[in-house]
């Protein structure tokens, strides 16, 4: 039986993940490592609680000793990590905390895999793989006008916020580990994610909530900034993918080929929830255009080919069903929809 431990399984990546590879896969058993923090909802985790091939291990991955404890005790041979500080705004106040747990806790959990996964003549054990979540954001920014240039693997990585300057460190630590000591792992980098259990002070998410309580939209700059969307169902599929069928030490980008503007989003939003709501109170009089981010990227585009022809994925969602889709999941769960004020 494999054992999955999943750094980060109680956000929002993470916990559609856990669900769909419990859904999709029998023999396995899934460890879901999370501290729990303000992204963490175990909410998002009810439907397999009580699966018997699900394990919830309380722990940080800046803990050494614990990660020790915990790979020991499940002896996990895939690891899969999602554990990270990704809000840019957050980084910007505090990048501290951002090098503190995803470059530091990175090194932490593949120094912990090691230990685990290398034999005594320096080889490392069949079937036994680390997988890196990372983002397109370690690539810089295309310029607006250059619509047809897109991120490949190939791209030069070029960070332009906290946020990202610590997920390209910690790609790089991924691949130094595989350099140097020949450890099985893989790098996807994915453009936008959206879909169920999105933690609101993303856009999509927090336009959503913020329109159904009647509250100002806010978006930042001109709001032309244009981002690759990704349904968070198709993410998990290509991971499942990259982590059985990919080769090692690759890099694969996954995209949504749903390049849209942050205006585009928003008043999608904003029609869609008018529609289902028949709600007059929810129109574009809500949209507030506010100060720009620091350093904000003008534009984000993934070229998936290399996944597309290597391991014969391509998203089957498109943005037309998966918005609709997401919107219809918060109107449902209004519970779960916060107050926020960021994007």
């Amino acid at each position: 039986m494999d054992t999955y431990l999943v750094t980060g399984g109680a956000g929002f990546i993470g916990s559609n993940f856990i669900v769909y590879m419990l859904e999709k896969h029998d023999d396995i058993k899934i460890v879901n490592l999370d501290a729990l923090t303000y992204a963490g909802n175990l909410e998002n985790l009810k439907s397999v609680e009580e699966d018997p091939r699900y394990f919830f291990e309380y722990a940080d991955i800046r803990d050494k000793d614990r990660l020790r404890e915990i790979f020991e005790e499940h002896r996990p041979n895939y690891v899969v990590n999602f554990a990270a500080e990704s809000h840019v705004d957050r980084s910007i106040v505090d990048p501290n905390c951002f090098i503190d747990t995803n470059v530091v806790g990175t090194l932490n959990l593949l120094n912990a895999a090691k230990a685990l996964w290398m034999l005594s003549d320096g080889s490392f054990k069949e079937g036994s793989k680390f997988l890196q979540i990372s983002t397109d954001e370690v690539y810089g920014a295309l310029k607006l006008e250059e619509s047809d240039m897109l991120f490949s693997e190939s791209t030069p990585i070029n960070p332009h916020s906290p946020y990202s300057a610590s997920k390209a460190s910690a790609d790089l630590l991924v691949k130094a580990y595989y350099s140097t000591y020949g450890m099985p792992v893989n790098i996807t980098r994915c453009s936008n994610n959206y879909g169920p259990n999105q933690y609101p002070e993303k856009l999509i998410p927090l336009m959503i909530g913020n329109s159904l309580k009647h509250i100002n939209l806010p978006i930042y700059g001109d709001g032309k900034n244009v981002r690759d969307w990704l349904y968070v169902e198709d993410h998990c599929k290509a991971i499942d993918l990259v982590m059985n069928k990919g080769k090692e030490g690759e890099i694969y980008n996954i995209g949504g080929h749903n390049e849209y503007s942050n205006n585009y989003i928003v008043k999608t939003i904003i029609s869609t929830c008018k529609q289902l709501t028949d709600d007059d109170l929810i129109n574009e009089e809500l949209i507030e255009y506010v100060e720009d981010r620091k350093g904000h990227d003008r534009r984000y585009g993934i070229d998936p080919t290399k996944i597309s022809t290597e391991l014969g994925w391509s998203p089957e969602i498109t943005f037309e069903d998966g918005i609709l889709s997401t919107i219809k999941w918060y109107i449902c769960n209004k519970d779960r929809v916060y107050e926020c004020t960021g994007e």
